[in-house]
C-alpha cells in the first residue's frame, strides 16, 4: 500500500464541482422569486 500524505490530495475537480452547484442553487433561488413576484402580479 502506499503511504498517505496529508494535504497532498488534488482537489481542483471538487471545486469546480462545488462552483457548479452554488450557480445552479443561485440560478434556482432567483427563479423562483421571479415566479412567485409574477404569481402575486398576476394571479391576486
Amino acid at each position: 500500500m502506499s503511504e498517505y500524505q496529508e494535504g497532498s490530495m488534488d482537489i481542483s475537480e471538487h471545486r469546480r464541482t462545488w462552483a457548479g452547484f452554488v450557480k445552479l442553487t443561485q440560478i434556482t433561488i432567483i427563479s423562483v422569486v421571479v415566479l412567485l413576484v409574477l404569481m402575486a402580479l398576476f394571479l391576486v
